[in-house]
């Protein structure tokens, strides 16, 4: 019986300090999840362009994308999509018919090796 009397006073003692603490831990809790919920984070974008190349010719070509140069490739004789990876949504592709700045989303048109913007 001495046993119960003393767990009984030592819960009720030191429940105050267990609730202080769940407080602290589900306030740091929240203040985390919001922070990634609502404020605005920068993720990593690309530039995805709908082709279509009637050449039969596969071409692969030079990209630029904020300061980072990489390559694309068009197969050729087909109608496809393809990804540029990067951090932003504008690149620009060097072809022999000059540079062409390409957006995300567009649609373009490829023939006779240049890059037509639909």
């Amino acid at each position: 019986m001495p046993y119960i009397i003393f767990v009984f006073v030592s819960i009720h003692f030191l429940l105050p300090y267990l609730f202080t603490a769940m407080k602290k831990a589900f306030i740091l809790a929240a203040a985390f999840t919001l922070s990634t919920l609502c404020l605005p984070t920068r993720a990593d974008a690309s530039v995805y362009v709908k082709y279509y190349n009637k050449d039969s010719q596969k071409y692969v070509w030079k990209v630029k994308m904020n300061g980072l140069t990489k390559e694309v490739t068009f197969d050729g004789s087909t109608t496809s999509a393809a990804t540029i990876q990067g951090s932003g949504t504008t690149c620009i592709v060097e072809t022999p018919c000059g540079n062409i700045e390409l957006k995300d989303n567009m649609k373009i048109e490829i023939s006779k090796g240049c890059i037509k913007i639909m």
